[in-house]
């Protein structure tokens, strides 16, 4: 039988930006609950969170992590996120399974942009959240300024539950509002002396108290009845009223910390165990068919598998929620997105890289099991006969792209076989091999997410790789019309070959009028698979070409649109009017017509003004007010173009639209003159004209490496 049954498991996730202190607070809750006998630090690489060594390397987070404590008769689920958007993909699973979010905000620095981009996705998830303001204990610490920040940004329903006596070197007392107590800590921090409010605070700490309270009141019409009545709240309906609000998303409660000197983290750990929601306390999942699914121990078994890692000499280890019933070892369970049935041959609870075997879990609880071979991140696990599927992770779309190949020749496979590898550990990287560019890409989110996969391919897959700057997907087209006649004659014994092809290029327009002079017997309007589009028009008169070659001429015009003249890319927004030519009763053939029709389309296309198009995306910038003017530069910078600029609470967002070409290193440069205080995505947004010298250059270079593979 399970330890903890559901209404006493609780999961948590910390959340907020790099270096607001979210491994340190870990580490105080676990030490403060016994499971460890000293805390360690980050700087000292000794954290149960931080296990990993290239977070060792690194010095920060990289890897979400699952934590436990036992607390006053509950479980607390501990999960640890990265601070940096490059592991966005992390705090995403991180919050499909958590249950309440912590969000903690450095308070030398206020809200910061990671922050900011937080509390998006837990709007997203609905998640209850509380706020922690942490490093009071520091020099330049601004509690009243963070406040003000938290509030400005994520709105008045941020309520204080604590507020500091002093901040600084001699931060060590918290005033809690909501027990009207007075907390004093020794200088080494853990369990604090209770003390009165002192006089000189009781004003301002009853004022705080009325506006909790009354917070509370007013998201239930029964407890605003007894306000009225009483003027105050009992302790029972204060916890009450404080759930229903942080589930409903009506009240944010805000307190105080020093993780570095475990000051604060035992009051918080109550508070969730008091307070915060269980997960059958939450409202019940809605599976993909529109079922409801309330989290019961009782309940079918359904489990939601939200991360998997790759362990050495183990395999994968699937990380999973229990959304419904109770899974026990030996059980099998049917992968609703492929029918496989897998067998859960262990559970474990996990302490950072320490796996704790267990015998079940209930609903509402996380764990771990081994070996599923055909599960994957996103999949959902069902009892036999009782199909079930949840939500899946909406994962963001990748914001920098790099090509990457094998040192040594003759190890593609192993490189393909590592990716793919990377691919089911890592749902925010995707891999494409590119007929088009004709190299294997890497979409991530940024150069420290490339940096990771780097060192896991390397590490793991112990295959030497190298990054190289992607080819950009340059488009051609023309500016004006031409003609063009091509003859091909062959002969060397027997059949020979014998076609000519008549053609008129011009620049396709949506919309335009039929071509002037021709006589158009038919029309083809053909959607290119790289966009864009080829009009196909038969035009010829007097039966000059049978009509069963016109499609072996529009099979050479396509294999040539795939290898522009200029550069080599993809041709696109072009009308052919084929109206004359001739045939052999004999000679002639699919193959001749074929070659006919793509020498007489290179031909024409070379005379009619030919044009590139070079991609251009929208990039959207969010950064702090005083580094506007230095990221506005750096866009400009790359012919970006500022297309406007508004605020969002003391942050800018600046839109731009700049070319992909100098979009390579925008990561890493933007990270270096923000100190990875700003975030950026882009989009596609169109293809436009290249400017005549860029163009000139670019077609100067391909046909230099034409001329140099053919010497």
């Amino acid at each position: 039988m399970a330890e903890f049954d559901t209404a006493h498991v609780k999961n948590i996730v910390l959340l907020g930006h790099a270096g607001s202190g979210k491994t340190s607070l870990a580490e105080c809750m676990l030490f403060e609950a016994g499971l460890i006998n000293r805390r360690g630090s980050v700087p000292e690489l000794n954290t149960v969170g931080d296990y990993h060594e290239l977070e060792h390397e690194r010095g920060n987070s990289i890897f979400s992590k699952l934590m436990h404590t036992r607390w006053k008769g509950y479980k607390i689920n501990i999960l640890d996120t990265p601070g940096y958007d490059d592991f966005v993909g992390e705090v995403l699973s991180a919050l499909r399974v958590a249950d309440t979010g912590v969000l903690l905000l450095n308070a030398v620095n206020g809200v910061e942009v990671g922050a900011d981009v937080l509390w998006e996705y837990t709007e997203q998830f609905r998640t209850p959240m509380i706020f922690a303001i942490n490093k009071l204990d520091h020099d330049k610490a601004d509690y009243e300024r963070t406040l003000q920040e938290a509030r400005d940004h994520f709105g008045p329903r941020v309520t204080p539950v604590q507020y500091p006596l002093q901040t600084g070197a001699g931060f060590h007392e918290i005033v809690d509002v909501l027990q009207m107590t007075l907390y004093k800590f020794r200088d080494t921090g853990g369990k604090p002396e209770k003390l009165p409010i002192p006089d000189a605070e009781r004003e301002r700490a009853e004022a705080l108290h009325r506006q909790l309270v009354e917070a509370v009141a007013a998201v239930d019409e029964t407890l605003m009845e007894h306000y009225f009545d009483k003027g105050e709240l009992e302790e029972d309906e204060l916890k009450a009223g404080l759930k229903k609000a942080m589930i409903g998303h009506e009240l944010f409660p805000l307190f105080c910390l020093s993780a570095e000197r475990n000051m604060g983290s035992g009051r918080l750990m109550g508070f969730i165990d008091n307070v915060c929601p269980s997960a059958n306390e939450l409202p019940p999942q809605v599976t993909r068919a529109g079922e409801s699914l309330p989290c019961e121990a009782t309940g079918p078994v359904c489990l939601f598998v939200y991360k998997t890692v790759s362990e050495s000499h183990v395999g994968d280890l699937s990380y999973f929620k229990v959304f419904s019933g109770t899974v026990r070892s030996g059980l099998e369970l049917v992968n609703e997105a492929n029918g496989v049935v897998e067998k859960i041959t262990q559970l474990f609870l996990l302490e950072g890289n320490k796996r704790i075997p267990v015998n079940e879990l209930v609903a509402g609880d996380i764990g771990a099991t081994l070996k599923l071979k055909n599960t994957h991140v996103n999949n959902t696990l069902h009892a036999k006969g009782r199909p079930l599927e949840l939500a899946p992770i909406a994962f963001p779309a990748p914001n920098m792209t790099v090509a990457i190949e094998a040192v040594k020749k003759g190890e593609e496979e192993k490189l393909a076989t590592a990716l793919h590898q990377l691919r089911e550990q890592d749902p925010t990287l995707l891999v494409e091999v590119s007929p088009e560019l004709r190299q294997t890409l890497i979409h991530c989110q940024g150069d420290m997410h490339l940096a990771v996969a780097k060192w896991k391919i390397e590490n793991g897959a112990r295959l030497d790789v190298r990054f190289e700057r992607p080819r950009i997907p340059y488009r051609e087209t023309i500016r004006r019309g031409a003609e063009a006649s091509y003859r091909h004659k062959k002969q060397s014994g027997g059949a020979g070959q014998f076609a000519e092809v008549q053609l008129r290029i011009d620049p396709w327009t949506e919309d335009m009028p039929d071509p002037a002079g021709l006589n158009v017997r038919s029309r083809e309007l053909i959607d290119l698979p790289w966009g864009g589009k080829l009009a196909y028009y038969n035009c010829i008169v007097g039966g000059a070409i049978d009509s069963r070659f016109l499609p072996s001429i529009l099979k050479g015009i396509m294999e040539k649109m795939q290898e522009g003249p200029l550069t080599g890319s993809y041709v696109r927004d072009v009308r052919v009017c084929v109206f004359d030519g001739k045939m052999h009763a004999v000679d002639s053939n699919d193959i001749s017509f074929k070659i006919a029709g793509t020498m007489a389309f290179r031909e024409a296309f070379r005379n009619a003004d030919p044009q590139v198009l070079e991609p251009l995306y929208h990039v959207d910038v969010l950064c702090p007010d005083d580094l506007t003017g230095a990221v506005m530069g750096e866009l400009q910078s790359r012919r970006g173009l500022v297309e406007g600029m508004e605020s969002e609470g003391h942050f800018q967002k600046i839109g731009a639209r700049v070319p992909l070409a100098e979009l390579n290193d925008f990561s890493s440069a933007l990270r270096s003159i923000t100190q990875g205080r700003a975030k950026f995505s882009m989009r596609f947004a169109e293809y436009i004209p290249m400017a005549y010298d860029a163009q000139k250059r670019l077609t100067d270079a391909y046909h230099k490496t034409e001329q140099e593979a053919l010497a």
